[in-house]
């Protein structure tokens, strides 16, 4: 038999054996899904990104509608004296501060989740996700306390109409509720997320798609624990 025949039988010679395909959505080998996951990712977090930049021109504009209706005057019809009717509100401190507290702990406890799938993710690259070990249940954890600051903001709400302070009260209650009610529907989107993530891990989605999930939500989170200790400093120091 010819060499070059032999060599093919037995796939030798560079010609006779296909590389295994590149590409996948992590549930296949661990070798093939890494690339397109990674390419994933980064498309996701580039479009997390340029949402959260919307989100960010509108508590600019708020801002700025903040401080300008501050320094309003308004001129009373009757006797034709302008007077500034921005009141400053008394806030429950306490019952912020604990939801605040809330918050943030939420977000270390996804970003814990997001770091234990991450390590996960790089184990079952090697052997498979079927040998990788379960992670804690950090995700469960944020959500469950990402919860308790929008009771806790239900809460402060009450509080404030037990107080006698309603939307149209004063422009600076006007402006709280507003805020926090804005605040309280983007974070109520990101409980969503948090509850598709912890969906996926229920119906034994792939360890990469998880981790897709929870890193992006992830940023979103981050972003709204940020984006709330803004908002409590601003009716803290800017009254």
């Amino acid at each position: 038999m010819p060499a070059s025949l032999e060599l093919e039988k037995h796939g030798g010679g560079g010609g006779g054996r296909v590389p295994p395909p590149r590409g996948g959505d992590g549930g296949g080998a661990r070798g093939d899904d890494a690339p397109d996951f990674r390419e994933r990712l980064n498309r996701y977090r580039l479009g997390m990104a340029i949402g959260l930049i919307g989100v960010i021109m509108v508590f600019v504009s708020l801002t700025s509608a903040f401080i300008v209706r501050q320094g309003t005057t308004t001129r009373d019809p009757n006797t034709g004296i302008e007077t500034v009717d921005w009141l400053p509100i008394t806030l429950p401190t306490s019952a912020l501060v604990l939801n605040t507290l809330l918050l943030m702990a939420s977000s270390v406890a996804l970003e814990m989740a997001r770091r234990s799938l991450k390590r996960q993710y790089a184990v079952a690259e090697a052997v498979g996700d079927s040998e990788a070990q379960a992670p804690a249940p950090w995700l469960a954890i944020s959500v469950l306390l990402g919860a308790g600051f929008l009771a806790g903001q239900l809460f402060v709400w009450s509080e404030l109409r037990r107080r006698g302070v309603y939307l149209p009260t004063n422009p600076s209650s006007s402006f709280f509720y507003l805020l926090t009610a804005l605040h309280g529907v983007h974070l109520l989107g990101g409980m969503i997320a948090l509850g598709y993530a912890q969906a996926t891990a229920w119906f034994h989605r792939s360890i990469a798609q998880r981790l897709l999930v929870v890193d992006v939500t992830g940023i979103y989170w981050h972003f709204m624990a940020l984006l709330w200790l803004y908002i409590f400093g601003l009716f803290q120091f800017v009254k």
